[in-house]
């Protein structure tokens, strides 16, 4: 009896084994879960990123203010007849 006994307990040993260090055991299933937390906060910054860019389309779509707002900063256009100044600062 306690040989059965023994290999019972050699059988159990060996399926804890692979339950916590085997392969698709419970280490594999907490580094996946920090995997998908990581690549699930990524998308979210991207769906932000796409929100605001969503956005910037539909006002330069709507209207002239944000064509012109942009071409006057990204672009350093002017209108005819304005003047323009840069101010430089000390460094």
């Amino acid at each position: 009896m306690r040989f059965f006994t023994l290999i019972l307990f050699l059988v159990l040993c060996l399926c804890q084994y692979t339950l916590w260090m085997g392969k698709n055991g419970l280490s594999d299933y907490d580094q996946i879960k920090a995997d998908v937390t990581k690549e699930l906060q990524a998308n979210a910054k991207l769906k932000d990123r796409n929100q605001q860019m969503y956005a910037e389309i539909d006002d330069l779509k709507a209207g002239g203010e944000a064509i012109e707002e942009k071409a006057r900063n990204e672009l350093g256009l002017i209108k005819p007849g304005e003047t323009f100044y840069r101010i430089i600062g000390d460094k």
